[in-house]
């Protein structure tokens, strides 16, 4: 492909108001077509960035037309910069790391199924649950329910057997995504979580032990990645309802 096609194929990605469909900051290109586009507006990484910056790109979202903004790893001056953008729409959550903005979100449709193996899951289990219900999910989510005594998950299981996906958020030996791969219908995304002593490495073990679950329909995304795992799922549970 010659220099001026690709430069016709990147300018019909843009929707004209900006002729690449993303704003220009100086320091940032912030993506302002990825929700027209993708039906998932983009989201603010907030490590390594300072809060102005982080307060100058939720405003690009926003003026671009973004349905919501969410900053992850945000830590307290990060998560104030994004609630200064709009204190009316903005919402945090210390303990995961993130704040974010709700102004239009799209219509609930589909299910997503969050269970976490233990508490210590907790941070990831929640980036995964907020991202999928920004993206216009029902989110249910069942914590602590990990195989050291595997009976907690019965309470979970007809919110898991509903589910259109579901997401499992496990560390140490991450057991729990092929039991439940072994129960469900419905896809099933493992996150693994860097939770665990010396020999998990830091969710490596996880990872490892997801990868190779004896389960069928098991799909695996990073470690500590509940953001990306509320994307894909939110995804997959909008596309099962006709979204």
């Amino acid at each position: 492909m010659d220099e001026s096609s690709l430069a016709t194929v990147l300018e019909a990605l843009g929707r004209g108001g900006d002729a690449a469909g993303f704003a220009d900051l100086g320091f940032a290109r912030v993506d302002t077509d990825r929700e027209a586009r993708q039906g998932a507006p983009e989201a603010i990484v907030a490590e390594g960035k300072t809060p102005d910056e982080i307060e100058a790109i939720a405003r690009a979202l926003l003026e671009g037309g973004a349905g919501s903004v969410l900053a992850t790893r945000a830590d307290a001056d990060a998560r104030a910069a994004l609630v200064r953008v709009a204190p009316e729409l903005a919402h945090v959550d210390e303990r995961a790391r993130l704040a974010w903005l709700e102004r239009a979100l799209p219509e609930p449709r589909g299910v997503v199924a969050v269970v976490s193996a233990g508490t210590s899951d907790g941070p990831v289990a929640i980036e995964a649950q907020v991202r999928a219900r920004l993206l216009g999910t029902e989110v249910v989510a069942h914590a602590d329910t990990g195989v050291a005594g595997l009976h907690r998950l019965v309470p979970a299981l007809a919110d898991l057997r509903r589910a259109d996906c579901v997401i499992v958020v496990a560390g140490w030996d991450a057991a729990l995504t092929s039991v439940v791969g072994g129960i469900v219908a419905a896809p099933v995304i493992g996150v693994p979580t860097s939770t665990g002593y010396g020999a998990a490495f830091g969710g490596v073990s996880a990872l490892l032990a997801m990868l190779n679950s004896c389960a069928a329909g098991v799909a695996v995304v990073n470690i500590d990645d509940g953001f990306g795992a509320g994307t894909i799922a939110a995804r997959i549970a909008r596309a099962a309802a006709g979204a």
